[in-house]
């Protein structure tokens, strides 16, 4: 248990920290799920523009330092190559 003054705020920081993180992580793999089910159904066009938002929401999700900038790059570039494969 945190017992000063300064490890009872840090505590409250990850705290704030952890549940912004979760829904960041949440709506990243919707977003990428609304590609992945899009390809699944042949639907080339809502495909791109599910892409769109996804590359969008995979950017910030790196910038915010929740995932690695070459994990976010091999995720765009997979959710292309299924896109561009259709």
């Amino acid at each position: 248990m945190a017992n000063t003054a300064q490890s009872r705020k840090r505590a409250r920081q990850a705290e704030k920290h952890r549940q912004r993180n979760a829904s960041y992580r949440s709506m990243f793999r919707t977003f990428v799920k609304k590609v992945l089910i899009a390809v699944k159904a042949g639907d080339k066009e809502k495909a791109q523009e599910a892409y769109k938002g996804a590359v969008a929401v995979i950017d910030k999700t790196a910038s915010k330092g929740l995932i690695h900038k070459n994990k976010a790059a091999r995720h765009k570039s997979r959710l292309n190559a299924r896109i561009r494969a259709m």
